[in-house]
């Protein structure tokens, strides 16, 4: 298995976990929080990703699929088309109301479409410095995994938010 195989395994686990992690939850359990301040599971997925399509387009050079497949408009969010959900408040996160067909729907999009970005890669393009504001700057492997790592955490704690409701 070579490193770009590796890493479409890794991003292969969040469509398939976020898929049992949906599966059952209606409106409310998609928007229940443990506490005032807490994130929804809404948010979490829709922010994993929201994180992950800017992010490997900006590697890629490609268009988010979120504006280039009209999810922006099927969401239909009182955000900037550009919003990822980075630094949003309480009432930002109360705001994210889908259903869990149109988040599956983005995330498999968005899967696929990084999956064909990764299937153009080689073992020396993960060399490729992507950004220089970090010390030391930042490679495409090393962006990569921090994306896949992120959809990860995120995945877990919406799959936490999903065992406290179901718990209450």
């Amino acid at each position: 298995m070579n490193t770009t195989e590796m890493l479409s395994d890794a991003y292969g686990r969040l469509p398939d976990g976020v898929a049992r992690l949906l599966d059952g939850l209606d409106e409310a359990g998609l928007t229940a929080r443990p506490d005032a301040e807490a994130n929804t599971i809404a948010w979490l997925v829709w922010h994993l990703a929201r994180g992950q399509d800017a992010q490997v387009a900006a590697v890629a050079g490609t268009e988010q699929r979120w504006t280039a497949d009209g999810w922006v408009d099927r969401f239909a969010l009182p955000f900037d088309a550009a919003a990822t959900g980075y630094g949003h408040s309480s009432e930002e996160v109360a705001d994210v109301r889908a259903g869990a067909t149109d988040l599956r729907g983005y995330l498999d999009a968005v899967h696929r479409s990084t999956l064909a970005y990764l299937g153009t890669l080689t073992e020396d393009d993960l060399d490729r410095v992507v950004d220089t504001s970090w010390d030391p700057p930042v490679t495409l492997g090393v962006r990569l995994v921090s994306i896949v790592a992120d959809g990860l955490q995120h995945l877990g704690q919406a799959s936490y938010v999903r065992g406290l409701y179901e718990r209450a």
